[in-house]
């Protein structure tokens, strides 16, 4: 019974252990920045545009919570409500 146990035990810590993970999103025309001078987590939509200007492009905010997508010449920048959560390099 008690052998019973420690097999369950096992395969269910395996089980579990094998699907845990996380995928790697591509995103085809884009690189993440490497370095300073681009707009980092946290930063607010006023400081973005204070310190790189008003972007080329802004697209409306979509999903919940609302994400805006701010497209510079050279870069691209993500906000959730009114904070970047990323910005990527276009290539």
């Amino acid at each position: 019974m008690a052998n019973l146990r420690k097999i369950s035990l096992i395969a269910l810590l395996a089980a579990a252990w094998g699907t845990a993970g996380a995928d790697t999103l591509r995103m085809d025309g884009a690189s993440a920045f490497e370095g300073d001078g681009h707009p980092t987590r946290g930063m607010s939509q006023a400081s973005v545009e204070s310190k790189y200007g008003a972007p080329a492009t802004v697209r409306a905010p979509v999903g919940d919570p609302p994400i805006t997508r701010w497209e510079y010449p050279d870069f691209v920048v993500y906000f959730e409500h009114d904070k970047v959560i990323h910005a990527v390099r276009k290539r």
